[in-house]
């Protein structure tokens, strides 16, 4: 019988020659099992995330610059009354107002609006709204991209909920020209409501 320093045998018992114990065995298989399911799991998580920012409408991607056909998409479950943008995520009503009003209820309107049978809506930001601008587009009513699926022909001056911290002046776009100007709340604007992203007044 051999034995280490401390008398210890370093014979292996009888009868396991080089075969590990069960047990051990056991506890190395569920390693090595959790390893490969957690591997597995990264891949599909990389794979759906990959593919979501390839194909998926609903990706807040402000980095985007998409041709208008591929840019907007009237959502067939909003009874195509709403219209999402892939360049930025938010989703705008599809045929904004005519009518003209003052700030305070401007976002009266929105908040109380039901569009393609939901609700949730509210006055856009400043920065929100001229996120819809082409600046290539000149000399029209509206400096949308061409092709838009907008309705009601929208132009002229809208408003924002962007105060600045203002208790009587807020932001409003001039849509034909894409200039911007801070004007008293009392104005008479038109509204054009948005769904998603921030909802803080910016």
């Amino acid at each position: 019988m051999q034995a280490d320093l401390c008398g210890r045998s370093l014979d292996r018992p009888e009868g396991r020659g080089t075969v590990e114990p069960k047990r051990s065995r056991i506890i190395k298989g569920a390693i090595f099992t959790s390893a490969l399911a957690f591997y597995v799991g990264l891949v599909d998580v990389g794979q759906a995330q990959s593919a979501s920012d390839r194909s998926s409408p609903y990706v807040v991607s402000w980095n985007r610059t998409l041709p208008t056909e591929a840019r907007f998409i009237v959502l067939a479950n909003f009874n195509n009354e709403a219209v999402l943008d892939q360049d930025t995520g938010l989703l705008w009503e599809r045929s904004p107002a005519k009518t003209r009003t003052d700030w305070k209820a401007a976002k009266s309107a929105c908040l109380n609006k039901t569009i393609g049978g939901q609700r949730g809506w509210r006055l856009p930001s400043i920065v929100e709204l001229t996120s819809l601008l082409d600046p290539s587009v000149q000399d029209s009513d509206a400096m949308l991209p061409s092709g838009h699926p907008f309705l009601n022909n929208p132009s002229g001056f809208y408003w924002s909920a962007s105060a600045d911290g203002e208790s009587s002046k807020a932001w409003h776009l001039h849509l034909s020209n894409g200039h911007v100007h801070i004007t008293g709340k009392t104005s008479a604007f038109k509204v054009w409501c948005v769904r998603g992203g921030s909802t803080a007044d910016q």
